[in-house]
């Protein structure tokens, strides 16, 4: 299935502020009410302020051609220092707000992508080009709350600021209104290229980012480090992480680099336009238009003027303008197609039929499977085997409905998967995968984190762990099923054996019709590995089961063998059907049988080797 990648949906400004007001806002209503007038208010008593300041000056010019009393220069002054002591507490209110209430609107949106991520066909998270959506969503998440914070402010601060600004000088002499659109353009067109600008960047940045990323985790995760620094890997992995960080700081520089000189031209153009203002004062000044300390207080604030014009386009639609991108990206994300069935409940259990399916994964030509037919009978084991690479747990993703096929149709009890919801998709369904999860929590919350809500005592727990294979007793558990599985909590790690019997319990704790073992014993020896399998076919009685494997000492405990090579179904049948004649599953049967064991308890042998020796594999199996 090969995707082309739809065009990148465009989103003004306003559209975004539209979007995100119901997200932000409606985290705490009442803050957001209390901050707008806050803000107002501090935007007001900043050209009160300049009104008083031009009342103290005219009444201290009077007073010193005595025409005026000194009690009236004294309560000007009075009443410009209230108005300044006030601007400055309404300021540092307005400041600090904004941080108190961040971190829970991050909780809030983090939730939502979260949630979306959830309701998103599980398809997207193999297409490349989905992945840096989502990259880019996490990104544009933080820069949304605060383009919300910046918006508002603008509106609620800046504009009552300007406005009130722009009727003052309105009412001194009409002609000194431009001052403001001689400060304010030259400084917007700068923005409006800014914003254009690292659009682009960001769309460039997220590739090299997930790239960043993820040489970084190769280099010091807990996940991958001790490989990478035991086979001598951390070299190759730096030397690729410097590439990468070489790549993003050389886009972002040439993007700042274009912005700066437009921004440097732009300024120059602000200076001279502030002088022009200066002339036009000066010469209503000699005109006697306007009185000495209208000039004084409008020289002042023209000051006051042009910094908080070059804070609110520079600082704050600068900071717009470079996180735009971003936000543009995360409003996109949102609205990401979602897998929208009609059915929410998860059909009653019965057989699940697969005809004619097809499927190929984004942006490759060849099938991952092909035209796939059979049917899982309800209560029926079945064994799907297999080569690496020959499709199997593509086929079991098909069979659950987590992946919809490109052709022909999966049915569940009758219903067909593309109508099941992804709520219902889950329902009644669990699953053990070779690449299992370590929870860095207790024993007890690794185990029963697949089923939250099923109401359980320990002795529930006893049971799955010992159909896994495991007890709280072993020694790598001191404080039992409340022992902390990691040792950067303190607690203790454990071998990957036994995290595979943990994971093996997890799948078991979790109420199911249909269970899944997909490859999950990859570190237990041949002979552990039967026994896991016999547990499991003893607690898959009266379910539905399928084992996922390329080894197939336990597969004789199926009803039913479906053998994959290169994406498609080659045979079907019971292990003594498939062995009893040529084909691809009595090839891989012979091949490995000097994997497995010969006998049972005292009578194990291992070779020098290590490995289990066998003779007789019908036996051992039997």
């Amino acid at each position: 299935m090969t995707e082309t990648r739809p065009p990148k949906k465009k989103i003004s400004v306003f559209n975004a502020f539209r979007r995100l007001v119901p997200v932000i806002y409606g985290a705490t209503p009442i803050f957001f009410l209390v901050y707008t007038v806050i803000s107002i208010s501090h935007g007001l008593l900043w050209g009160v302020e300049t009104m008083m300041q031009q009342r103290f000056f005219d009444t201290a010019t009077l007073f010193a051609i005595g025409k005026n009393q000194f009690s009236t220069v004294l309560r000007a002054l009075a009443f410009l220092g209230g108005a300044n002591i006030f601007c400055q507490i309404l300021n540092g209110v307005a400041n600090y707000l904004p941080d108190m209430f961040a971190q829970k609107v991050i909780g809030r949106l983090t939730a939502g992508i979260n949630k979306k991520m959830a309701k998103l066909d599980p398809i997207v998270f193999e297409n490349t080009d989905k992945l840096d959506d989502i990259n880019k969503a996490e990104q544009g998440k933080n820069n949304s709350i605060w383009f919300m914070f910046i918006f508002t402010t603008i509106f609620t601060f800046y504009l009552p600021y300007f406005l009130f600004m722009g009727w003052y000088l309105f009412t001194l002499k009409p002609i000194l209104v431009l001052s403001i659109v001689i400060i304010f353009v030259p400084t917007l067109l700068t923005q409006i290229i800014r914003t254009k600008v690292f659009t682009k960047l960001e769309d460039k940045l997220a590739p090299k980012r997930r790239e960043y990323d993820y040489y970084e985790s190769c280099m010091v995760s807990r996940e991958y480090f001790k490989e990478t620094r035991l086979l001598g890997g951390f070299l190759y992995f730096k030397k690729l992480y410097l590439e990468s960080l070489e790549a993003l700081q050389l886009l972002r520089f040439k993007a700042t680099m274009k912005t700066n000189l437009i921004e440097l031209l732009m300024r120059l153009l602000t200076v001279i336009g502030f002088f022009t203002i200066f002339l036009m004062l000066f010469n209503a000044l000699m005109k006697r238009e306007i009185t000495v300390g209208a000039f004084a207080a409008v020289t002042n604030s023209v000051g006051l003027l042009y910094s908080i014009m070059e804070e609110v386009v520079c600082r704050h639609i600068g900071h717009m303008a470079e996180s735009m991108g971003s936000i543009e990206n995360y409003l996109n994300f949102l609205d990401l197609k979602e897998r929208r069935g009609t059915v929410v409940v998860a059909p009653i259990w019965g057989d699940i039929t697969l005809k004619k399916v097809s499927f190929s994964y984004p942006n490759k030509e060849k099938p991952a499977v092909k035209d796939a037919s059979f049917t899982l009978k309800k209560g029926e084991t079945l064994a799907i085997v297999g080569e690496n690479g020959s499709g199997k747990s593509t086929l079991i993703r098909l069979i659950t409905g987590l992946y919809l096929p490109d052709e022909g149709h999966v049915f569940i009890n009758g219903v067909d998967t593309r109508e099941l919801g992804i709520e219902a998709l889950y329902q009644n369904t669990s699953a053990v995968f070779q690449k299992y999860q370590k929870y860095q929590m207790t024993l007890e919350e690794n185990i029963t984190i697949s089923d939250p809500l099923r109401k359980y005592d320990e002795k529930t727990l006893d049971g799955v762990c010992q159909k896994a294979g495991t007890t709280k007793e072993e020694a790598s558990f001191p404080d039992g099923y409340n022992t902390m599985l990691s040792r950067e909590f303190d607690g203790v790690d454990l071998s990957g054996g036994q995290w595979q019997r943990i994971a093996i319990a997890r799948g078991f704790f979790r109420t199911h019709n249909l269970i899944i073992l997909d490859e999950p014993t990859a570190a237990i020896d041949p002979y552990e590995e039967t026994r896991v399998y016999n547990r499991f076919a003893e607690i898959s009685k009266n379910k539905s089961a399928i084992i996922v494997t390329h080894r197939l000492g336990s597969v004789k405990l199926a009803h039913r063998i479906v053998v994959m090579k290169e994406g498609q179904i080659v045979q079907i049948g019971t292990h003594d059907e498939l062995i009893s004649g040529p084909g691809e599953y009595q090839r891989l049967y012979r091949t490995q049988e000097k994997w497995y064991i010969e006998g049972v308890g005292s009578d194990k042998k291992r070779t020098e080797k290590g490995a289990w020796k066998s003779h007789n594999i019908e036996e051992t199996f039997a």
